[in-house]
Formats: C-alpha cells, sequence, structure tokens
C-alpha cells in the first residue's frame, strides 16, 4: 500500500534562519533522511519551492483561472513530500516517524500528513536543480 508523505513548516520563521541556523539543521537531517532512505520503503521524495512561486489553478465560470500564490490560508506552508510503501497504515506511521519533520524543528511548525494513496498512476522522472 502507498501513502503519500506531507511535510509542512512555517515559511516566515524559515526564512529567517540564519546561514549557521540551517547548517545545523542540516547536520540534523541527513541522519534521520538517510535511515529511511535504507529502509527500502521510500520511493520518491522531494523540495518544493517557496509559495511565492505558487499559482492556483481553480475552474471559474466554466473555465481554469490562475491566481498567485496557495489558495488557501495556512499556519503551516506544505514544504516537501515523499511517497512511501507499507504493509499497513501501522508501518507507514513507523516509516514517517523516521522523517525529521517528525523530529526536529517543532518552533518552525514542522509537521507531517500522512494520507494513504487510493488510486495512483506513475512515470517515472528524475529531477533535481
Amino acid at each position: 500500500m502507498k501513502f503519500l508523505a506531507l511535510a509542512y513548516y512555517h515559511e516566515k520563521t524559515f526564512e529567517k534562519t540564519s546561514a549557521e541556523e540551517m547548517k545545523s539543521i542540516v547536520a540534523k537531517c541527513e541522519p534521520m533522511d538517510a535511515a529511511l532512505n535504507a529502509t527500502g520503503k521510500m520511493e520518491m521524495v522531494a523540495s518544493l519551492a517557496a509559495t511565492k512561486a505558487t499559482v492556483s489553478i481553480r475552474p471559474r465560470n466554466g473555465k481554469p483561472t490562475v491566481t498567485d500564490g496557495p489558495y488557501v490560508e495556512t499556519k503551516e506552508q506544505l514544504g516537501s513530500f515523499f511517497l512511501i510503501e507499507a504493509e499497513n497504515l501501522d508501518e507507514a506511521i513507523k516509516l514517517a516517524s523516521m522523517h525529521p519533520a517528525a523530529n526536529l524543528n517543532e518552533a518552525m511548525g514542522w509537521g507531517i500528513e500522512l494520507r494513504p494513496i487510493e488510486f495512483c498512476r506513475a512515470k517515472t522522472i528524475a529531477m533535481s536543480n
């Protein structure tokens, strides 16, 4: 069974983080990311650009309408996502709990929303910047 894990954060707090603090955060994240990846259960992971680079598309008068920014106002913003394969919800929770967003930076609003995937059609992609 596949699960989508959505990792959230407080974007404005994150933007105020110094380069030294960011280096420390990354150092703490790397072993957790490596351990999760070593399970062989993570199928995909991606970081998302800041909300200032976001557009929303919604139907208006029967046509798609594009607006700047995310559609909904929230305290936390979606910062990344990852896809995992697990036998059941309990295993998915155990795996997602290995991710840094489940363990670090409470003050930055880090957290994970875990959703079972009911249908998935995927094309193999590889991207990096």
